[in-house]
């Protein structure tokens, strides 16, 4: 896996009372999540790069109010009715 490095000033830490480690996975669910809301990933990629697993991944969504759900109300009424009709 390629790695990337992000300098911050060392101030950062002791302002959020995180330690680099914290800081950096904070860092990694903050942008997955935010991939995941802008529809860029789904939620087992979302959750493989923030590095949790998929239920923590659907906690922390809820817990930033991103809607863990992704089809509008009219997409998922489309969907039931091409499953009713495949069963006729």
């Amino acid at each position: 896996m390629p790695t990337i490095t992000l300098e911050f000033p060392a101030s950062v830490f002791s302002t959020l009372q995180k330690s680099p480690e914290e800081f950096a996975k904070e860092v990694r669910v903050a942008a997955a999540v935010q991939w995941f809301a802008e529809g860029l990933l789904s939620q087992s990629r979302g959750a493989e790069i923030a590095g949790i697993s998929r239920a923590e991944f659907i906690d922390e969504c809820w817990r930033r109010k991103v809607p863990v759900c992704q089809q509008t109300a009219e997409e998922m009424l489309e969907d039931a009715g091409s499953a009713a009709d495949t069963r006729r």
